[in-house]
């Protein structure tokens, strides 16, 4: 059975985004975590590269997301010894929504956005704690500012939007959404994935990116 008031007691506020791009993929996150009313960190990171193409956001129980973030790192570099290519993001949602579906009578209390490049075209999938997952055409946001943020997005996206300008509103819902929810705040971290590969955008980047 599953303890629903242990649940209720770990839950993480938290907003995280993902956007689809003309030239890639665009995710970020805040940097908050929090225990009911209390602050408990203003330095979680809820952003984290698996590899060069492929990122994925955390939203939920820390410990629950952070452990599948190092089952997926090390399912990535077993795939990559055995297959001379590393996971993608279609077949690391698959894997993880079949590890999230086997476990959901006592499930990870986690929402997943996991986005990147599949054989070079920008992918964005959003998976629920019992495995459940969609395929974003456009954009996504989870977390308990992510009403605040689809708001936003729905009102600037585009489908030739560029990973540059995206990281922009990237920047600018999750300012947004600091606003609006008390357990989003802090820092941001926001990372585009392209054929060129991997980036992590600075802090005078992001600076210049919320002017």
């Amino acid at each position: 059975m599953v303890n629903r008031d242990f649940y209720e007691s770990i839950k993480k506020g938290t907003t995280t985004v993902g956007i689809i791009c003309s030239d890639g993929v665009v995710m970020g996150a805040d940097s908050r975590a929090t225990m009911d009313t209390f602050i408990s960190s203003s330095e979680a990171v809820k952003v984290h590269r698996i590899n060069d193409g492929l990122a994925m956001t955390i939203a939920g129980g820390v410990g629950d997301a952070e452990y599948l973030v190092k089952l997926l790192k090390m399912q990535d570099e077993i795939y990559t010894m055995e297959e001379k290519k590393s996971l993608n993001p279609s077949s690391a949602t698959s894997l993880l929504s079949l590890i999230l579906q086997e476990n959901k009578g006592f499930p990870f209390y986690v929402q997943l956005v996991l986005g990147g490049l599949t054989r070079g075209v920008p992918e964005i999938y959003n998976l629920d704690l019992a495995g459940g997952y969609t395929k974003e055409s456009k954009f996504t946001s989870t977390g308990s500012g992510s009403l605040t943020a689809l708001g936003y997005l729905e009102g600037i996206y585009s489908g030739e939007i560029s990973t540059n300008d995206a990281a922009k509103h990237v920047a600018k819902a999750l300012k947004i959404a600091m606003k609006r929810d008390s357990a989003t705040g802090d820092n941001t971290r926001i990372i585009s994935i392209t054929k060129k590969g991997f980036k992590e955008y600075s802090k005078e980047e992001m600076d210049k990116l919320l002017k």
